[in-house]
């Protein structure tokens, strides 16, 4: 596997500098937060919402970017021969708290996040995921969230935006991939849109456990041969999700390859 650490390295101690770091990032994410959300919301009411993509990709970035900083983190992305700009539904691996970071870092146009209800219980993911039209999803009440990714496919439609989920569901599954969830490939399909496979590399090594304590080093984000769920019958369905997931764990055995997904 083509990663920051090798094996042995993986499992040594955090360093001072890591730890210091880290003890920083949390205070620095407060003030970065609080920053970017009076920059946010008053660029929001200045333009009567005109600014909502614009915000969602810089303001993100910048918070994204700021905190890989401060915990030392580079970040490559490869974009291959993928148009950003074409809508799509993005799905990408889930396995360290850098993610998030990570995720908001990769500057991807007119997107909206899927994300697990319970974000919403602090203040400022909130305030900014509502006034931004985040996807917000409660697993635990089927009606809701029906209802909420109705009115999400309605704005989609409308506004051409893309949609970015990690169909794993949580970082806390087994490794190197979790079972995927067909929510995602079932938004794609209602919506028409092809998957695109973003493959996140490294960033479980660096940041292995459930705090934000990571060692510095650099990760890798691959954007890989996107994929078509339309007209698939169920066993196709279940088919495609299954290769995808065996790309994804071939990637994170062995580095990310250009193996083409069949469509």
């Amino acid at each position: 596997m083509n990663s920051a650490y090798s094996a042995d390295e993986k499992d040594t101690p955090f360093g001072f500098v890591a730890r210091l770091r880290s003890v920083i990032a949390i205070p620095f994410f407060i003030i970065v937060l609080v920053i970017a959300s009076t920059v946010a919301i008053t660029l929001f009411i200045l333009s009567a919402g005109a600014l909502k993509n614009e915000l969602i990709r810089h303001v993100g970035r910048f918070m994204g970017m700021s905190m890989l900083m401060m915990l030392g983190v580079r970040l490559n992305i490869h974009y291959g021969d993928h148009d950003i700009h074409q809508q799509a539904v993005y799905i990408v691996n889930h396995s360290s708290t850098l993610d998030l970071f990570i995720i908001i870092s990769l500057g991807l146009p007119r997107i909206r996040y899927v994300a697990k209800y319970e974000l919403q219980f602090n203040p400022f993911f909130f305030m900014m995921g509502r006034l931004t039209g985040q996807i917000f999803i409660n697993r635990g009440n089927s009606a809701a969230s029906v209802s909420e990714l109705q009115k999400a496919y309605n704005r989609v439609r409308k506004q051409g935006l893309s949609v970015l989920v990690a169909p794993e569901g949580s970082r806390k599954h087994e490794m190197p991939v979790g079972t995927f969830k067909k929510g995602a490939f079932r938004i794609a399909q209602d919506l028409q849109l092809p998957v695109v496979p973003v493959f996140i590399e490294g960033a479980a090594e660096l940041c292995p456990g459930d705090a934000l304590l990571s060692r510095s080093g650099t990760v890798n984000v691959w954007f890989g041969k996107p994929v078509s769920f339309v007209d698939s019958d169920e066993e196709e369905f279940n088919r495609k999700i299954n290769d995808l997931r065996n790309t994804y764990i071939s990637w994170s055995n062995k580095g990310y390859t250009e193996t083409r997904i069949e469509a």
